[in-house]
């Protein structure tokens, strides 16, 4: 053979090496992650707790678990401990911390509410609800004492200030009773009056007038304003940057960024990068079909995450999409999940928002982060998906109410380990773990 052949051989024998390489890289990419459930983690709740709805779900440095639940979601049968010394149940706190062995180590009792965070130092950053008013609040996590709160509208969208703002599910009841509980978990069944509501709804004068007080709201509190109005669906922190952010649930969803450290207000968006002079206040504009196109603005419960590589991820449940930007807001790309998870019917007009698949935000832990996992209210799952593409890898978990199944998977978080810890409302009411498999 020539040298000429020889050399050509050469170079043909090293492509193939390269593709073959870059085929089983690829391959790799595309495996999506194993998990297995822990049925040891957690342990037994003390004081015969028994956990309402997780509404807030947050790993520290130290890999121990913070549980924001809802007790405000248990009914008497739940709390009959409580007047007649039963071995079920007592109301637990709504902030309950767990360490890597599933014991209890912590706890106290803020205002229930939605999303939160936990900074290197151990402060916990809640976003509750006092008074039907939605806000960030910033805790001491020995004591339990209020430090800090973000600016917000003294008013909401649906009332006056304590006017029905829709803190009730969230918020602690004015007088609470020993033994004496409410309907059940959020959501489960049409709150007691609902009829009556929808009844008046459907009135001409009532959608007139609810109409007029709507708009005068929205010029009073237009999309720029520099504050959280509304309620809160996630909270989280970009501590190198010293920020925070947040997302109201104001107009179907605002990112909004605060400074960490002053608490005061730096910038914010809407869907696809809109400034926040460019959010619309036409609901016509959130308006969704699952399988229709993708609505101009973020329809409903915003929940968001941050890459290491310094991506924003937005989670916008009840259009079934992932919208990627940068820190600054700027549009990078959207991911479309499971675009017919949904029925807009008019039974769903009084649980607005329950349907949809694209819930919390987490990251897998290898340096690239190459899998987003989605957690899935609606189909109960986690969805792992290709960061790069979107792609859908696999899933994790199904509906039922056995150890590793889910019913009302809500939040995620993932620890240092790659560990993976779900929420549950609905009749699920509990925290699991899921452990990677090699």
């Amino acid at each position: 053979m020539s040298k000429d052949s020889l050399l050509r051989t050469f170079a043909l024998l090293c492509g193939l090496c390269v593709l073959a390489l870059a085929a089983a890289l690829g391959a790799q990419t595309l495996t999506a992650p194993k998990y297995k459930f822990d049925p040891d983690w957690p342990k037994t709740l003390p004081n015969k707790w028994k956990m309402g709805g997780v509404t807030g779900l947050a790993v520290d440095k130290d890999d121990n678990v913070w549980v924001y639940d809802r007790p405000n979601d248990l009914r008497d049968i739940e709390l009959d401990a409580e007047i007649n010394g039963t071995d079920c149940c007592a109301r637990p706190p709504s902030m309950i911390h767990i360490d890597k062995d599933g014991n209890v180590i912590n706890y106290f009792d803020p205002p229930q509410g939605h999303g939160m965070a936990v900074d290197s130092k151990g402060f916990v950053y809640l976003g509750n609800s006092v008074h039907g008013i939605g806000n960030v609040r910033k805790y001491d996590p020995k004591t339990g004492k209020l430090l800090a709160e973000l600016p917000h509208s003294p008013e909401t969208e649906n009332g006056g200030a304590g006017g029905g703002g829709g803190g009730g599910a969230d918020e602690a009841p004015a007088a609470r009773v020993p033994g004496h509980g409410g309907q059940g978990p959020v959501q489960t069944a049409p709150p007691a009056g609902a009829a009556g509501r929808a009844g008046r709804a459907a009135d001409p004068a009532a959608q007139a007038a609810r109409a007029k007080a709507v708009a005068a709201f929205r010029a009073k509190y237009p999309p720029t304003t520099p504050m959280i109005v509304g309620g809160i669906e996630e909270v989280r922190l970009d501590e190198p940057a010293h920020e925070l952010y947040a997302a109201d649930n104001y107009l179907g969803g605002r990112v909004m960024v605060f400074d960490l450290d002053t608490f005061a207000f730096k910038r914010g968006w809407g869907a696809y990068g809109h400034k926040l002079s460019e959010i619309t206040t036409d609901d016509k504009d959130r308006d969704y079909v699952p399988n229709g196109p993708m609505p101009k603005e973020f329809r409903n419960h915003l929940t968001l995450n941050i890459s290491k590589d310094g991506f924003v991820y937005a989670a916008d449940r009840g259009a079934n999409r992932i919208d990627v930007t940068t820190k600054q807001g700027k549009f990078v790309k959207e991911f479309i999940l499971a675009p017919s998870t949904g029925v807009p019917s008019a039974a769903q007009v009084i649980n607005r928002g329950l349907e949809g698949s694209a819930g919390g935000v987490g990251f897998s832990t290898d340096p690239q982060q190459r899998f987003l996992y989605i957690s899935d209210l609606s189909n109960n799952h986690v969805w792992f998906l290709n960061r790069e593409d979107g792609k859908v890898l696999g899933t994790l978990g199904s509906m039922g109410q056995n150890g590793g199944q889910f019913f009302g998977l809500h939040m995620i978080a993932v620890d240092s380990k790659g560990d993976i810890y779900t929420g549950e409302v609905f009749n699920g009411e509990r925290v699991q773990r899921f452990v990677p498999v090699k």
